[in-house]
């Protein structure tokens, strides 16, 4: 680990603000593991929260602001680089970076993490695994992917044999609050009021709980969040409009401590999302992304994957500066294992 000065100003995180970068000199001997990021201001507020600057900062981690008006290459030096930036000119910037510092470790590929900014692919990986084991089987909803021409959605729809309700979602994840809305469509007469490009997923009842997966390198931590209800036959002959929801599992939707079926609310089991994350990072070549899931209702080991983020809201995810931190350590420890080995 490279030697740097103290860089880590819990205020300013706390405030949504960068980082200051220009640390006074570390004292003699000391190591540190820098860090550089690049994050949008909501993301620095969300994730560099104090908790887990200090324990950071204990454990010889400091943070640095990444400017983005300046040359990549006349910033740092970095041990890894943390980001979640979408514009096609950073991506480029950070590709070019990854060739010119192969020493440095980019979290993660960007050109990885593109199979996730759209829902067309971004299922593609777990359908393809058929992934059933003792414990369960993982599958995927029924979907179908509508670029435009809203009149021409009912008839898309008998064509690919999909049975309603279906929830439609925006094509495109882009980091905003908007991607992540959803809507339910009860009736056939509702679809064309949809607003494409979208995907079509089949609506599949889960007890109103959601399992947020979180996959931080080869640690895994579940919460549960509520979700939609379940739908009936007196939903679908009273509801025939098109019902909008904002981000359906959002901390604030937390359902760890609420009064739910033990049935629908025990967690999948952990042998069936240690194989399904080990999976998923060798597919997907990521390692910081979290899996949103839903246990259909009545079968107890039938699972189903509705959507995939990368680097999403760890701050709300319990201990997570210390599953975080000694993440980070360990990235750099089989970096010089690796070395040491000649591999």
């Amino acid at each position: 680990m490279r030697v740097h000065g103290e860089i880590s100003d819990d205020e300013a995180a706390a405030a949504g603000e960068p980082v200051p970068s220009s640390p006074p000199p570390a004292s003699a001997g000391q190591q540190r593991l820098v860090v550089g990021y690049a994050l949008t201001k909501k993301k620095v507020k969300s994730f560099l929260q104090p908790k887990l600057l200090s324990l950071a900062r204990k454990k010889g981690i400091h943070f640095v602001s990444i400017d983005e008006t300046r040359p990549l290459s006349e910033q740092g030096p970095f041990d890894i680089i943390l980001h979640k930036l979408t514009s096609k000119e950073w991506q480029q910037v950070l590709e070019d970076y990854r060739e010119e510092h192969p020493e440095v470790t980019v979290l993660d590929p960007p050109n990885a993490i593109q199979h996730l900014h759209n829902r067309q692919s971004m299922l593609q990986e777990v359908a393809d695994l058929n992934l059933s084991n003792g414990y369960g089987e993982v599958c995927t909803p029924r979907q179908l992917v509508v670029m435009k021409d809203p009149s021409s959605i009912p008839d898309a729809v008998a064509k690919a044999g999909l049975t309603l309700p279906l929830v439609a979602k925006p094509l495109v994840v882009d980091g905003t609050s908007k991607s992540h809305e959803l809507s339910l469509a009860y009736v056939e007469a509702s679809l064309p009021l949809l607003d494409p490009p979208l995907v079509l997923q089949e609506f599949v009842n889960h007890g109103g709980i959601l399992f947020k997966v979180y996959i931080v390198g080869e640690t895994i931590r579940v919460v549960r969040r509520f979700s939609l209800p379940d739908v009936n036959t007196y939903d679908l002959g009273n509801n025939d409009g098109i019902f909008r929801f904002p981000r359906v599992s959002c901390a604030t939707n937390n359902a760890e401590d609420a009064d739910v079926d033990p049935c629908i609310a025990e967690l999948p089991p952990k042998p069936l999302l240690e194989k399904l994350g080990k999976e998923l990072r060798r597919r997907l070549g990521l390692r910081l992304f979290n899996i949103d899931m839903i246990r259909e209702h009545g079968k107890k080991d039938r699972y189903y994957v509705i959507d995939i983020n990368y680097f999403p809201g760890y701050g709300k995810m319990p201990g997570y500066e210390h599953i975080f931190t000694d993440f980070l350590l360990s990235v750099v420890q089989s970096k010089y294992k690796r070395l040491l080995s000649g591999s």
